[in-house]
């Protein structure tokens, strides 16, 4: 059985993933510093308590429990935060990351599957979707420190063997189909759980940045993509660089056997913020306040991904591509955390 460690194991997405590998047959080693993630959230893995820049902490980990592979979460994600405070993020993700491949290499481990996002394309150029070899121009510091690290996979893949996967992901939804797992932001920033917290009575209303934007109703259009199977395509990830141990990989100009590919990952339409307001008004039976809000700088109106390389390459694509899907599963997990209240 190989041991998979997963930094930010306790978080969202790194929870749901333990969870897959654990399916799957991996034997996982969750590694957080419970900044962001919960530590019920890892559930029966073992989970170590640390930070991916404490280089000596990280070392003896590896030493202990003899990894073969690592799935990264360990990452700070709001972006408009990432504004205010740039040289956190590029502390936390690029300093960390790099100590963690540093730690890999001394290690001998040669395989990861990064957390990576869409937010490395920046502004889309026109309202078409997003394909892996479109520019790379991130518009603020967290999608600056997220392609960082994935130039640094790229360049180690050539220079050391480092064979990886990063996945490119937008808007993570939705929660395990019984509600026994799901998501603890805090401060929440992402739509659905915030347009859920309107109809639970926890916030007054939901505003609406834009009304005008050249789409079908107006609103933003984004790519949502539900959680479980995020977790999914982390665990296909792995197996396919796994794979490339029965391949043979070597050309005759190679020195090594490196690899570096990135995927993105999504449903390949696109909700916009009125339709994800009228899903949860549907899933909730519950109306509440709408506010119509001028629209945020930066915003582009249509992002929504690509995801035929994933689908081709790593046998993957989403089991819960609907919108009612994911919004029903991600109240289940509400519900139990915390009762709607009376209107």
């Amino acid at each position: 059985m190989k041991n998979i460690l997963v930094p930010g194991g306790a978080g969202f997405i790194g929870s749901h993933t333990l969870r897959a590998l654990k399916t799957s047959g991996y034997n996982v080693i969750a590694f957080d510093n419970l900044s962001n993630g919960h530590s019920d959230a890892v559930g029966e893995a073992l989970l170590i308590e640390g930070d991916i820049r404490d280089k000596a902490k990280l070392a003896s980990v590896f030493a202990e429990h003899k990894i073969d592979a690592v799935i990264h979460f360990a990452a700070f994600i709001e972006a408009g935060e990432s504004v205010k405070n740039p040289l956190s993020f590029y502390e936390n993700n690029v300093a960390g990351s790099l100590t963690l491949l540093n730690i890999m290499k001394d290690s001998g481990v040669n395989k990861i599957v990064f957390s990576s996002t869409a937010a490395v394309y920046g502004q889309p150029e026109d309202n078409g979707k997003l394909v892996e070899d479109a520019r790379k121009l991130p518009i603020n510091p967290y999608g600056d420190s997220k392609w960082m690290v994935e130039c640094m996979l790229r360049d180690g893949a050539n220079a050391y063997g480092l064979q990886s996967i990063a996945l490119r992901y937008f808007n993570a939804a939705g929660s395990a189909p019984d509600g026994s797992l799901g998501e603890r932001h805090d401060p929440e920033t992402h739509l659905i759980p915030l347009v859920l917290d309107a109809a639970m009575g926890r916030r007054p209303s939901i505003k609406i940045f834009g009304d005008d934007y050249e789409t079908p109703d107006g609103t933003c259009v984004r790519d949502y993509i539900h959680v479980c199977d995020l977790a999914d395509a982390h665990v296909k990830a792995l197996d396919h660089l796994f794979a490339l141990d029965n391949q043979k990989t070597l050309e005759e100009n190679q020195t090594n056997n490196g690899f570096y590919d990135a995927f993105n990952l999504g449903n390949g339409q696109g909700f916009s913020v009125r339709e994800v307001i009228d899903t949860v008004k549907s899933v909730t039976s519950v109306d509440f306040n709408v506010e119509n809000a001028p629209r945020r700088p930066g915003d582009p109106a249509f992002l929504v991904a690509d995801a035929r390389k994933a689908e081709n390459i790593l046998n993957w694509k989403p089991s819960y591509p609907d919108l009612e899907d994911m919004v029903r599963h991600a109240y289940q997990f509400q519900s139990k955390r915390r009762p709607i209240k009376e209107q």
